[in-house]
């Protein structure tokens, strides 16, 4: 590992455990003798107080709190013993959600999820007594306070993103508070919006313009432009604006609707897409002058690579960039990321990485803790990933569908066709023809049978099925294997070992990078003006790093583009189908493709078809490369907007319940 990210990281994890560990000080009803006010008695505490409001981040890094597992591009760990998941994630895409005891319920806190409002409160009583504080400079006062305006906001948001319309606390309540002030009603969509903007608006003349080593992971400047741009996507969307369909039902008490019912094309529609342009220009300029562009790797290859480098070193290249651009901390794609103590278990990387082949430890089967060997990526997920060409499976005219479940062997290694493959693909390996002639950031994010794990310092040559590296070990877990028989590489770091979290590699998990920026843009415009060839550059730039060819060229290209597709970039409608498979590419396994589908009103669709895989406890390929179905989901109207729970409803009875509950 590169000693200068090593240095910084272990900063960064530092206050990454005081963000998690921090008592919840701020909940105590203070005696007779403690008062907030002695919280607040110098900078070392109040720096309790800014973590305490840190903590309340999602903790989405977590396969078991992870929102990441929504939508379908994961699927977790086999239970023989349960009728469905234990991953919450995964339970709420099965139809599990409820209202009883809602899963990742952020409204209150409820199975896995922070508490947002109880975060907010904390953010509302620091920015009420920091002021208490005086060994510290007014610039360094005004920096926290910026933060914690940020983090305020942003917690408001999210909570926006999965209810809709929500009670906005801008200060905590006295004690001596009214029944009337308690129980708070929701607010109309769009005030919670304006609200969550003019905070972030507020924050960020006093944010840091770059952050000290010692700081990463706090919110600067460009965190705060940036997450606008997302909040003001959003807001733009199709669910969140002119929304008839769903909502058009949805009154608050004074008999209108909680959400805008805004028509596409009219001044207000527009006006909402032309401010997320503004926004998102404004973000990429500020973050392309603060040095921050999309992720190459520069450093040298593991010694295990350094033959296939020599001789394939562009093709090396471009996979180690893709390979390594997750994991390799802090680099200057990240724009915010969530940190997290070294000690803390149980994180996608855990899930994800493999067991050490015996072959590796002398007949010895390493531990398995820290490699649990089961984040597995669906076959819709793995579909979903482009052909060389840069075109979908379905669309490429060289790319047969009819024979892409088909068994094939790779080519020697002394064979003249192997050169390309030298470092993504084994030789002379048997495996299948869909796993040939696909895109980069195909080899560089999975495992699959015939290609390499980079991981525990070594370059492991896997086939996946029973009994071989990677796959099935009755002798060590009957349920820990990749269920779909497709491994997920993206957040294993190639140096990370098995057993204890210090043999770990730990790197953030990103909350937003440039290349979400550059689609974003491409979005908008498209929306606003429809296809061109600025919309293009924007799309391209995320192409070229990932090594393919840009949009105008193949979807214009009869001989590669089916006539079913051809030219569909020039049509609004199709080129938001290109942005989203984009996104859904490149932000594969990070959360994105569920509320990008839900944004516009797909989620039913899209979501309610079973997940599907290999048959991943099969021995060798005959058996394996079957489909099956895998898991059941289902995706109710109800389900775009989650439950309040129960509980609050009873409490208050001013609030109303999401349609469906």
């Amino acid at each position: 590992m590169n000693n200068k990210y090593y240095k910084k990281f272990i900063l960064v994890l530092l206050i990454a455990f005081l963000f998690s560990s921090c008592s919840d000080f701020l909940d105590i009803v203070p005696d007779n003798t403690v008062t907030l006010e002695d919280y607040f008695a110098n900078r070392e505490m109040a720096y309790n107080g800014l973590s305490n409001v840190y903590a309340g981040l999602p903790r989405n890094h977590l396969i078991h709190y992870s929102e990441w597992l929504l939508g379908d591009d994961w699927l977790g760990q086999r239970d023989a013993s349960k009728a469905h998941s234990g991953l919450t994630g995964t339970r709420i895409m099965e139809g599990l959600q409820n209202s009883t005891s809602p899963l990742l319920g952020f409204w209150e806190g409820s199975n896995y999820a922070t508490h947002l409002y109880q975060t907010i409160r904390s953010a509302n009583t620091f920015l009420e007594y920091f002021h208490l504080v005086e060994d510290m400079s007014e610039q360094e006062k005004k920096q926290w306070i910026a933060q914690v305006k940020f983090l305020k906001a942003y917690y408001h948001f999210l909570l926006i993103q999965h209810y809709g319309p929500i009670a906005i606390v801008d200060e905590n309540l006295p004690l001596n508070a009214t029944s009337d002030e308690l129980f708070v009603n929701r607010s109309k969509v769009d005030d919670c919006f304006d609200y969550v903007i003019g905070l972030i608006d507020e924050s960020i003349p006093d944010l840091d313009d770059e952050l000290m080593e010692n700081e990463l992971g706090m919110v600067d400047k460009a965190a705060a432009k940036a997450i606008k741009a997302r909040i003001l996507l959003f807001r733009a969307s199709p669910f969140f604006n002119g929304n008839k369909i769903i909502f058009g039902d949805f009154y608050d008490h004074d008999g209108k609707p909680f959400f805008p019912m805004d028509e596409e094309g009219s001044e207000k529609w527009r006006n909402k897409w032309e401010d997320a342009l503004k926004a998102v220009n404004e973000a990429i300029s500020y973050c392309e002058n603060e040095g921050f562009g999309l992720y190459e790797y520069k450093e040298q290859p593991y010694k295990y690579d350094m033959d296939d480098w020599k001789e394939n070193e562009e093709v090396m290249q471009r996979h180690y960039t893709l390979r390594m651009l997750i994991v390799d901390p802090w680099n200057k794609e990240y724009i915010w990321g969530r940190t997290y103590p070294l000690t803390q278990g149980g994180t996608l990387q855990d899930a994800c990485n493999i067991r050490l082949p015996r072959t590796f430890t002398g007949g010895v089967q390493e531990t398995t803790g820290n490699s649990w060997n089961w984040g597995a990526c669906t076959y819709q997920m793995m579909a979903r990933y482009y052909t060389k060409n840069g075109l979908p499976i379905e669309a490429d005219r060289t790319f047969n569908t009819n024979l892409m479940h088909r068994l094939v062997i790779t080519p020697d290694e002394d064979d003249p066709e192997y050169q390309s493959l030298r470092g993504i693909l084994q030789p002379g390996i048997t495996t299948i023809n869909m796993y040939l002639n696909r895109e980069p950031r195909f080899y560089a994010n999975l495992g699959i049978t015939g290609g390499y794990w980079r991981g525990h310092q070594y370059r492991i040559e896997t086939e996946m099925y029973g009994g071989t590296p990677g796959g099935y070990d009755a002798s060590v877990s009957s349920t820990d294997f990749f269920w779909t028989g497709v491994g997920i590489q993206k957040f294993v770091h190639p140096e990370s070992k098995s057993g204890h979290y210090i043999r770990q590699v730990h790197f953030p998990y990103p909350i937003i990078r440039m290349a979400d920026l550059y689609l974003m843009k491409a979005e908008i415009l498209n929306e606003l003006y429809g296809p061109s060839q600025e919309v293009y550059d924007e799309i391209n730039k995320v192409r070229q790093r990932a090594g393919i060819p840009n949009v105008e060229d193949v979807w214009s290209d009869p001989s590669l583009c089916s006539s079913l597709y051809l030219n569909r970039h020039t049509i609004k409608e199709g080129l938001r189908e290109i942005i989203m498979r984009e996104r859904s590419i490149e932000f594969a396994f990070e959360g994105s493709r569920y509320w990008d589908v839900v944004r516009y009103n797909k989620a039913v669709d899209e979501f309610n078809t079973p997940v599907t895989g290999w048959i991943g406890d099969a021995f060798g390929a005959q058996n394996f490369f079957k489909l099956e179905v895998k898991q059941r989901r289902k995706f109710l109207m109800r389900d775009y907007l989650w439950p309040l729970s129960l509980n609050e409803m009873n409490t208050n009875s001013n609030l109303i319940q999401n349609p469906g509950w």
